[in-house]
């Protein structure tokens, strides 16, 4: 979601500064406005890209015992994963 949000604001702020040409009378500039928009969506978009691309943390056990009706060794492998789920 974080990553369609930074698209978003970085597409609304580039209309507002390259295709909207309104004279607000001094009062407003759409050009800053536009591009504080595109600054917050880079931010926004790069702050999502980093939380999804973080390494996620995976504990791995193996244990090997001996059946004792057939005398085979008996290997049982198990992961849990350490992070949690938003």
């Amino acid at each position: 979601m974080g990553i369609g949000s930074g698209i978003a604001l970085v597409v609304i702020g580039a209309i507002l500064v390259f295709a909207i040409n309104v004279d607000t009378g001094g009062y407003v500039n759409l050009d800053m406005i536009g591009y504080i928009l595109m600054a917050a969506g880079v931010l926004v978009f790069l702050i999502s890209l980093v939380l999804v691309m973080r390494r996620r943390q995976t504990d791995s056990v193996a244990r090997t015992t001996v059946d004792p009706a057939t005398g085979d060794r008996v290997t049982r492998r198990s992961v849990s994963d350490n992070d949690p789920i938003v």
